[in-house]
């Protein structure tokens, strides 16, 4: 124990004097005067010390208890004057060892340490017996019932590691405890008054080539006043824990101890009814937790990897004291994996789907349009009045050369056959539905406000006159004979780039049309949304290409086309 000391601190021309543990430094009065300050300190023989009992022919080791001390302390034995050791008795490592105790060392020690607070110091009294058992230096009071444990008190002497052997006595009489664990710890079976008694630790080890025994005694007692409670762990309860294979894993158990701190309360796992030590890695920790004046006591088992011998066997979590035991269980189960599965799956079929989704849509977005549009035309419902007459305009060049005269067929004869008879469309085509007599330029302007769509029908002779100064301001060359085509294409165009009304479909007949040739709006229209190409060609080399060719055109211009009116009638 400490001792209480009387100190006197000197600043210059200036006494404190006061009582103060040992340990206290002194302090600077608010005096203005110097810092120099000179501490002295002796026992004070009002407070008893603390005693240490050995017995002579026995190893002992003493630790200085002034915290820091060790190993920059100083002994000394009677007083701090006097700093001789008897015979027997050395310091090493700031431990005074005694080897071994003799009666003559029977008396007080005292350690000291300089620290900028000053001086400090601690005395002890070390008291020598002739028995095998000294005398218990404290007492341990478990309650009646309960199944105890009593520590060695030997803390230094196991830490040099040269122990051979432990042994415990009762009065001096050897016992056989539960179980000592390496620190000497003992543990007792419900305490009656048979146990009360003194104990002796005694530790055999060797030192310096020679072999010692140290001893230290306890003093037990019986408490009939105090009541163990039964322990109850509420954490785990038949738990089933998901895990993965190869992971680290803690797992924590709680138990309900009572109100107060159970010295006697054990807390252990099993694996598959095993003890962790059976298991290499597995490691674990407790401690008490107080909650709303209530103690807990909580264990951690740390699981460094996951194996599969872990899996779908019983983990325990064992709470005992003499009163009883609780225990609670936990499984592990691998987790199932085939949501991750599917999770991952979705994620790389989602993208994936809605490529090949959008890919089908640029692929088949013709036939999808077309088929919705005759899904439509079987929910009819009424559509407002835009005010045109026609879904499509044809402008063509009329008939002077071979390739000109297919163009007029195919305007003429080939376009109304497949559009207007099969699919219900109302064509405008110059040279068929236009009126004699009408003023040219105005019927052509009015008709061709009146369509959904201006479609050009284009031939590879199509070209600007040589003499021409701009693509704008002079006409083909095929159109010297025919302005009005020449008159619809300005027309229509100048809407169409203005206003987009009408939308302009170019078609090309037979072969490529030089576009270099042709007035720069039109080459406008050619770059922004190309052109569709119809072949007339029917050599049998090339009839089946041809079919297939002409198949996907039709498919294209009605795409391009407007919708079909509902209830307008379609010609099969």
């Amino acid at each position: 124990m400490w001792l209480r000391s009387r100190f006197t601190c000197h600043y210059a021309n200036h006494v404190l004097s006061r009582t103060e543990p040992a340990l206290s430094s002194g302090r600077r009065v608010q005096s203005g005067l110097p810092d120099l300050l000179i501490c002295f300190s002796f026992a004070d023989p009002s407070v008893e010390m603390e005693t240490y009992h050995v017995s002579a022919g026995h190893m002992f080791l003493l630790k200085c208890l002034i915290p820091g001390a060790h190993p920059n302390v100083t002994w000394g034995r009677g007083g701090r004057h006097n700093l001789n050791l008897p015979t027997g008795v050395e310091v090493r490592e700031g431990l005074l060892w005694f080897l071994p105790v003799q009666t003559a060392h029977e008396g007080n020690y005292t350690c000291e340490k300089w620290s900028t607070k000053g001086l400090l110091q601690m005395t002890v009294q070390v008291s020598v017996s002739n028995r095998e058992c000294p005398d218990a230096s404290e007492t341990v009071s478990i309650p009646h019932g309960v199944s105890g444990s009593l520590p060695c008190k030997q803390t230094e002497i196991f830490q040099l590691g040269n122990t051979t052997n432990i042994r415990w006595m009762q009065e001096c009489q050897p016992v056989q405890p539960l179980s000592v664990d390496n620190k000497g710890l003992m543990r007792l079976p419900a305490v009656s008054e048979t146990h009360v008694g003194k104990y002796t630790c005694l530790v055999d080890l060797s030192v310096d080539g020679r072999e010692y025994t140290a001893a230290r005694s306890i003093q037990l007692t019986v408490n009939n006043d105090m009541v163990a409670t039964e322990p109850q762990v509420v954490l785990p309860h038949n738990q089933v824990i998901k895990v993965e294979v190869g992971m680290p894993l803690e797992l924590i158990c709680e138990a309900l101890i009572g109100h107060s701190e159970d010295v006697n309360t054990v807390m252990y796992w099993t694996v598959n009814m095993e003890f962790i030590e059976e298991y290499n890695g597995l490691t674990e920790s407790w401690e008490f937790l107080q909650v709303q004046g209530r103690v807990y006591s909580r264990s951690v088992l740390f699981i460094p990897e996951v194996h599969p011998h872990f899996l779908n066997v019983p983990i325990q979590c064992h709470t005992r004291n003499s009163v009883g035991q609780s225990v609670g269980v936990v499984t592990l189960h691998e987790a199932d994996r085939t949501v991750l599965y599917i999770t991952v799956a979705l994620c790389l079929t989602g993208p994936l789907a809605l490529l090949a989704l959008g890919a089908v849509f640029f692929l088949c977005k013709v036939d999808l349009v077309l088929a919705h549009r005759k899904l439509l035309r079987h929910f009819p419902k009424k559509q407002a009045l835009d005010g045109k007459l026609y879904d499509g305009y044809v402008s063509f060049l009329s008939p002077n050369t071979q390739r000109s005269a297919e163009a007029a067929t195919f305007a003429l004869r080939i376009l109304p056959e497949e559009l207007e008879k099969k699919h219900g469309y109302s064509l405008y085509i110059r040279g068929r539905d236009d009126c004699p007599g009408e003023a040219v330029h105005d019927s052509i302007a009015a008709a061709i406000h009146q369509c959904h769509r201006l479609i050009i029908i284009l031939s590879p002779e199509a070209k600007n006159p040589t003499d021409a100064h701009t693509a704008e301001e002079t006409l083909p060359t095929t159109c010297d004979d025919q302005t009005q085509m020449c008159y619809e294409q300005k027309v229509g165009l100048y809407s169409a780039l203005t206003q987009n009304d009408p939308q302009v479909i170019l078609v090309e007949i037979d072969g490529p049309v030089d576009y270099s040739r042709l007035p720069e709006s039109l080459r406008y229209i050619r770059r922004k949304q190309g052109a569709l190409k119809f072949r007339t060609d029917s050599t049998r080399a090339q009839r089946l290409s041809q079919l297939c060719s002409n198949r996907n055109f039709w498919k294209s211009l009605r795409y391009h086309m407007p919708s079909v009116p509902t209830g307008r009638r379609t010609i099969v």
